[in-house]
C-alpha cells in the first residue's frame, strides 16, 4: 500500500507541474498567473477540489504520443467563493499553449454538466490558444460541445468568464454566451481572426492590443463587462460580483451587510437635480447616496456611458440598477445604450434580480447613423427586456421623461411596480421647447415678436406638462416624494414585493429584436 500511496503522490505532484518550471517561469515573466495560481486567488483558501487531475489527451499524430501530460492543460474542479459552491475551470498556458483537445473540452463539459445539476455558477479562467491543431475537427466539436453547455446552462445558473491571456476563433463563443466576460489590461486578448489575418485580408496594420485588447472590447465593442488593471484585480473582482447575484434561476440573491440605516434620509439629494433642465448632473451621486454604504458595482462602466447599469445593495436587497446619466448625452438612449441595458435587464430578470431604474431621459437619439444602425429595433430591444421583465420593478423619475424613452424605461404600463417621481419630474410628449415650434408654428410665425410669443408658449406648457402632476392624477406614477425619501421608500417599496407573482404567457420563447 505504501509503494502505491508514493505513487500517488508522485503523479499528484507531476499534475501539478503543468508544463515545467521553466514554462511557469515565462508565464511569470508575462505578468501572468499560472493555472494553480489564479485558482488560489479566486476560491476560498483549501477549498478547491480537483477533478480529473489524471486525465491526458488521445491524440497519436504528429508525435503526441510522446506528450501526455497529466490534465491536458486544463485544472477543473470545485470550490467555495465566500462559502459558496462554484464549479471552476482554468487553462493552463504552459501545457500544449492552453490548446482545447477533444479531452480538454470533455473535462470543461464535466464541470458545466454538474454546475447545472447543482445548482451552482460556473467560471472559466480562459488562457488558451485555440484549437488543438493535431486534432483537426476532433477539437472543433469539442468547443461544439461546450458552446451547447453554455447555451442550456444561460439562465439557469450563472456563468462567468475571465479572459487571461488569448482567446481567438471558435474560442471566443463561449465566453460570449456566458453572463460576463472580466479581462485584464496588457493581456487579455479576444478576436475572431489575430492581426496577422486581419492584415492579409483587409490590408489593415493593427496590433493585438487594437484589435481585441481590454480596453477595446471594454469601451468600443462592448463585448467586456470589467476592465481590470491585473490578474488578481480581475479575480477578486469575481468575488465582489458574487455577493450581489444568486447561486442559481431559483435562489434568491444574497443579502447584503444591512449596516446601513434603512431609513436614512439624504437631503442634499433636494439640490442634485440643477434647475435648468439642459444642465447635466452626474446621476452617480444620486446611487451613491440612495444605496448601502455608497457601494455600487457597475457594470460596462466604459461602454455606452449614457447609460449606468450595476450592482448595489438596497436596506440589503440585492438589486440591479438602471439609470440614465444626464452627464453622457444628456442620457439619451442610443444604439449601444439599448442594448447593454437590454441584457443586463435579463440577466436580472432571469436570476430574481429586483431592478431599480433612475430615470432622466430626454428620448432616442436622432440622427442618420442611428437609424441606418437600427436604433428602431436596438431600441426594442430595451423596451422588450422591461416588458419580458417579471421581477419586482421600481422606477424613479428625477427629471425628464420624454417620449417613447418615458414608456421604454420601466414605465407603470409596461408592469412597473413601484414607479415615483421627484418634483423635479418633467413627464411629456417631448421638451417644452419642441413642442410649443410644432404646436404653435403658425401662430409664433405670424406674431409680430415671434421669441416673446414662444417663450410665453413654453412657459405655459411647461406649467401644463412639465411636471409630474399630470401623470400622478392618471396613476401613472404612484407617487411624487421629496428627493431626501428616496432611500426608505424604495426599501418599504422591495419589502412590500418579496413576495411578488407575476408570470408571462406559456411560450416556448419570445422572439426579442436581436
Amino acid at each position: 500500500m505504501r509503494e502505491k500511496l508514493d505513487l500517488l503522490d508522485q503523479r499528484r505532484q507531476q499534475s501539478e507541474e503543468g508544463g515545467g518550471p521553466q514554462r511557469v517561469k515565462a508565464q511569470h515573466d508575462k505578468g501572468k498567473l499560472s493555472a494553480r495560481e489564479r485558482l488560489d486567488a479566486l476560491l476560498d483558501e483549501g477549498s478547491f477540489v480537483e477533478l480529473d487531475r489524471f486525465v491526458t489527451h488521445r491524440s497519436t499524430d504528429f508525435g503526441l504520443e510522446t506528450q501526455r501530460p497529466y490534465g491536458d492543460g486544463v485544472v477543473t474542479g470545485f470550490g467555495r467563493i465566500d462559502g459558496r459552491l462554484v464549479y471552476v475551470f482554468s487553462q493552463d498556458f504552459t501545457v500544449f499553449g492552453g490548446s482545447l483537445s477533444e479531452t480538454h473540452a470533455e473535462k470543461i463539459c464535466k464541470v458545466l454538466d454538474l454546475a447545472v445539476r447543482n445548482g451552482a455558477p460556473m467560471i472559466g479562467l480562459n488562457d488558451s490558444g485555440g484549437a488543438r491543431i493535431q486534432e483537426g475537427v476532433v477539437s472543433l466539436g469539442g468547443y461544439a460541445e461546450i458552446f451547447l453547455r453554455n447555451t442550456m446552462a444561460s439562465g439557469v445558473v450563472p456563468q462567468i468568464s475571465a479572459i487571461l491571456g488569448p482567446c481567438a476563433g471558435g474560442a471566443v463563443y463561449s465566453p460570449a454566451i456566458t453572463d460576463f466576460v472580466f479581462m485584464a489590461r496588457g493581456t487579455s486578448y479576444m478576436f475572431v481572426t489575430g492581426p496577422n489575418v486581419v492584415k492579409t485580408v483587409t490590408h489593415e496594420d493593427v496590433t493585438m492590443e487594437q484589435l481585441g485588447g481590454a480596453e477595446t472590447h471594454g469601451a468600443i465593442s462592448g463585448v467586456s463587462h470589467f476592465t481590470c488593471a491585473s490578474e488578481l484585480e480581475l479575480l477578486d473582482g469575481i468575488r465582489r460580483l458574487m455577493r450581489y447575484i444568486p447561486s442559481n434561476n431559483v435562489d434568491a440573491p444574497p443579502r447584503g451587510k444591512g449596516e446601513d440605516p434603512r431609513h436614512r434620509r439624504d437631503e442634499s439629494l433636494r439640490d442634485i437635480v440643477p434647475d435648468s433642465p439642459n444642465k447635466p448632473y452626474d446621476m452617480h451621486e444620486v446611487l451613491r447616496r440612495v444605496i448601502d454604504d455608497a457601494e455600487f458595482l457597475e457594470v460596462q462602466a466604459d461602454y455606452a456611458q449614457n447609460i449606468i447599469c450595476g450592482f448595489a445593495h438596497l436596506g440589503g436587497f440585492s438589486v440591479g440598477i438602471v439609470a440614465n446619466q444626464p452627464a453622457m448625452l444628456a442620457g439619451v438612449l442610443d444604439i449601444e445604450a439599448s442594448t447593454k441595458a437590454a441584457r443586463f435587464i435579463r440577466f436580472c430578470d432571469a436570476f430574481n434580480v429586483p431592478i431599480v431604474t433612475f430615470e432622466d431621459v430626454p428620448g432616442f437619439l436622432p440622427g442618420l447613423a442611428q437609424e441606418h444602425g437600427g436604433i428602431i429595433r436596438h431600441g426594442a430591444k430595451l423596451l422588450y427586456a422591461y416588458c419580458e421583465a417579471t421581477v419586482p420593478k421600481l422606477t424613479v423619475i428625477t427629471r425628464k421623461a420624454y417620449g417613447g424613452a418615458y414608456d421604454v424605461m420601466s414605465s407603470k404600463h409596461i408592469r412597473g411596480d413601484y414607479n415615483v417621481a421627484w418634483p423635479t419630474a418633467e413627464i411629456a410628449v417631448m421638451g417644452p421647447k419642441g413642442a410649443v415650434e410644432i404646436l404653435f408654428r403658425k401662430e409664433i410665425a405670424e406674431s409680430p415678436d415671434p421669441a416673446a410669443a414662444t417663450e410665453w408658449r413654453v412657459r405655459e406648457y411647461t406649467e401644463k406638462f412639465a411636471n409630474p402632476y399630470v401623470a400622478a392624477a392618471r396613476g401613472y406614477v404612484d407617487d411624487i416624494i421629496d428627493p431626501a425619501d428616496t432611500r426608505p421608500r424604495l426599501i418599504e417599496a422591495l419589502e412590500s414585493l418579496r413576495g411578488k407573482r407575476d408570470s408571462n404567457p406559456p411560450k416556448k420563447h419570445g422572439n426579442i429584436p436581436l
